[in-house]
């Protein structure tokens, strides 16, 4: 199919983007890598009017250090992610999901902005980003505001992103040597979209677990945190009955939605496998 007809316009900065964004709205769409927005265009699952395409905007496509965080700009493909020293260093989480992501030709193209701003429940990002305690940089006519990640998912393709706002940055705390880490998801073929996945960011000392947080993605219509589970782990090593209790917790707590393809407790089953193979896996590199 053919995409129905849109204006297409290219802001070469972003003080013309966000003010031609206030003046269309709900009419414009903003493209970015474009690796969902085209296909829906081109199925008529969706119908912008206006395409802003910000890729010329420059400053939006780098990644930059802070003392205490990483900025990586809404424009970084995800080939980028994959190829970044400063990821691998501060952010090995996202270096170790990207891969999972689609295949190369669509890693060249997506964009970690896009994936945020498009709130996908079965992405990568966004999961990645609620593990990491990620804030999100909002910009419209008026300024900037941040967003933690914990507030900015909100539903099914749903985030706290406006029509006249353009998501510019991504700010993710850095990684401290005392940072553990692990990701893995399960889809019916690699590249797939996932059935279940399960990111997981925390801090060690010595053996006990501080600060972790579970960020499900797959089984709900947003990224979601397993808190009871996260609650369990908090100043503890890892044992495996301890894993074992966890793994009942985050079963108990998850709720996926029901398909004929993929039922509900299918979701759940998986749940708890990624969140016990992932902790036996902190629990090795802890020992």
């Amino acid at each position: 199919m053919k995409a129905p007809d849109f204006a297409y316009l290219r802001p070469n900065t972003l003080e013309e983007a966000v003010a031609a964004l206030g003046r269309f709205g709900d009419d414009a769409r903003i493209l970015a890598g474009g690796q969902t927005l085209m296909a829906l265009q081109n199925f008529r699952m969706a119908s912008a009017e206006i395409l802003f395409d910000i890729n010329w905007i420059p400053g939006l496509s780098d990644i930059h250090e802070e003392p205490d965080c990483l900025v990586i700009g809404s424009l970084v493909r995800y080939a980028g992610l994959e190829a970044s020293s400063l990821i691998e260093r501060d952010a090995p989480l996202l270096s170790e999901a990207v891969g999972h992501i689609a295949h190369p030709a669509v890693r060249n193209r997506g964009t970690i902005g896009g994936s945020l701003a498009l709130g996908d429940p079965a992405a990568e990002m966004p999961a990645c980003m609620l593990a990491l305690n990620a804030e999100m940089v909002l910009c419209d006519a008026n300024g900037e505001r941040r967003v933690p990640a914990d507030e900015f998912f909100l539903g099914l393709y749903e985030t706290t992103l406006r029509p006249d706002e353009i998501l510019t940055a991504v700010r993710i705390p850095k990684a401290r040597p005392s940072q553990c880490y692990a990701f893995d998801e399960v889809a019916r073929r690699r590249g797939d979209f996932a059935l279940a996945g399960l990111a997981i960011a925390g801090k060690a000392e010595g053996s006990a677990l501080h600060s972790v947080r579970l960020a499900y993605f797959g089984v709900a219509d947003r990224p979601v945190l397993a808190v009871s589970a996260m609650a369990m782990l908090e100043g503890q090593s890892l044992t495996a009955e301890l894993i074992d209790r966890v793994r009942e917790a985050a079963i108990g707590e998850l709720d996926p939605p029901d398909d004929p393809a993929t039922p509900a407790a299918y979701r759940r089953h998986l749940g708890g496998v990624l969140v016990a193979r992932l902790l036996g896996q902190l629990r090795e590199r802890l020992l």
